[in-house]
């Protein structure tokens, strides 16, 4: 005779999760939406600057714009290749030329 299988289900009105507070439930709405919440600290009189930035990046008409201009000013450096180094890199008074070497003489 095989024993029984008892299954427990939990109690009515008992939620096994607990539910997101409003704060955490915000939030999660504004991952889905690709945002990120960002805090910073800056001096008393860079608020207005930093809200402005912030509020320009948030306009649909002025992103792009604002996004590159901050890019071209504080973005990191593009990597370049070695090839796009030595291309760049100012070979005007370097000799370049190698004499023809045939080597040493070796006795046998």
């Amino acid at each position: 005779m095989m024993p029984e299988i008892i299954q427990r289900h939990p109690m009515p009105g008992k939620s096994t999760a607990k539910p997101l507070s409003a704060v955490a439930e915000h939030r999660r709405r504004l991952r889905s939406r690709g945002l990120q919440r960002v805090e910073v600290q800056v001096r008393s009189e860079d608020v207005s600057l930093v809200r402005a930035v912030a509020a320009a990046l948030a306009d649909p008409h002025h992103a792009s714009e604002a996004r590159a201009l901050l890019r071209r000013r504080f973005g990191p450096e593009p990597k370049r290749s070695l090839k796009e180094l030595l291309a760049a890199a100012p070979l005007d008074d370097i000799d370049l030329t190698r004499p023809h070497d045939t080597g040493r003489g070796i006795d046998l």
